[in-house]
């Protein structure tokens, strides 16, 4: 018990440390190019914390989600531009993609596993196309307002966004809903017949994981100057997520944090030392964590802090670094039960 009260404050003292930081990161430095990066690493922690809601806890995986993540962006870019101040405008951009997803979520729930996926796939390229066709090709900012543009304002936006999706994850993890979510994923009948209404957390989740969207989707529309209506409905905005998400570790908090970092820095490294074959990378990159690691970076370190742990006790029980008297022969076969044991308690 007091080990996991100290590895609880350990874990709130890293997290405090690490805000601080990023807090104090404008004030640190005046190059753009960290920022912009850093801000493109906070917005896409909030993007893949978003799928990661429904797809990690509830079990339903999601390839539409970049049409919530367009509606947000599109809602948000029209009442900006049109004088509304940004935090309403961003607000009223998630809350019509919850209620769009809602609409459409209890005929969707219907599905279950390829064809949920095929079916929101599907859904995003219907608007993708119907935007695109609706709307102007591209929208720029007046004079006044790429005069008045500070990446730091964004920048800030963006950790906010990042902050309240990391805790909403975590808060909704270890509630009743969250169980709720986990029971669905892992067998939906046992669940439902244990009496847990599948439908209700379901579109729970669903709300929950496209409003954040949406607001990811807002603060994007927010920090590009040039603008393409269809873009943010494109099919890479899905993908982008799903990929950190697994890469870090589907279905945990951590998971999409370390996802979206080194998929980030990836991207931005490979994309300009390695222009013409940076997808492929990508590609072979995802087969391996799939195939060799299905936890993804979460569950590489929860193997490297056991094979520690393990190297630790049997040094202490007079392992091959103790100093002192090694066993004899005889005696190898009673101490192996004994170390074994003491291995499984640990």
């Amino acid at each position: 018990m007091r080990a996991l009260t100290a590895r609880g404050e350990l874990g709130w003292a890293v997290s405090l440390l690490v805000l601080t930081v990023l807090a104090l990161l404008p004030l640190l430095t005046h190059r753009d190019d960290i920022l912009n990066f850093v801000f493109l690493v906070l917005l896409s922690v909030a993007l893949a914390e978003s799928w990661n809601i429904l797809a990690g806890y509830a079990g339903q995986v999601n390839l539409g989600h970049a049409a919530f993540f367009g509606l947000g962006a599109l809602v948000t870019r029209t009442l900006w531009i049109r004088g509304t101040p940004i935090l309403p405008a961003m607000a009223a951009g998630a809350v019509v993609a919850m209620a769009f997803s809602l609409l459409i979520g209890a005929a969707a729930f219907r599905l279950r596993g390829a064809y949920f996926a095929i079916g929101t796939l599907a859904l995003g390229e219907i608007l993708r196309t119907t935007v695109g066709n609706l709307f102007p090709e591209i929208s720029t900012l007046s004079a006044a307002s790429i005069a008045a543009y500070r990446l730091s304002h964004r920048y800030y936006l963006a950790l906010g966004l990042a902050t309240v999706s990391v805790a909403a994850v975590a808060a909704l993890a270890s509630s009743r809903i969250g169980l709720g979510m986990q029971a669905i994923r892992e067998d939906e009948e046992a669940a439902e017949a244990s009496g847990v209404g599948a439908l209700r957390i379901k579109l729970t989740a669903l709300g929950v994981s496209t409003g954040l969207a949406g607001l990811a989707g807002g603060l994007f529309a927010y920090y590009l100057i040039s603008y393409y209506p269809s873009h943010p409905f494109g099919p890479q905005w899905t993908f982008d997520a799903l990929l950190m998400t697994f890469i870090g570790g589907v279905g945990t908090v951590l998971g999409p944090i370390l996802g979206a970092a080194l998929y980030v820095f990836l991207k931005e490294y490979l994309a300009v030392r390695w222009v013409d074959f940076h997808l492929l990378i990508f590609g072979a990159l995802f087969v391996l964590i799939v195939l060799l690691l299905p936890g993804g970076l979460v569950q590489a370190g929860a193997r490297a802090r056991r094979l520690l742990r393990r190297g630790e006790a049997a040094r202490g029980r007079g392992g091959p670094t103790n100093l002192g008297p090694r066993p004899s022969p005889a005696d190898a076969p009673d101490r192996e039960p004994h170390l074994l044991a003491g291995a499984r308690r640990k």
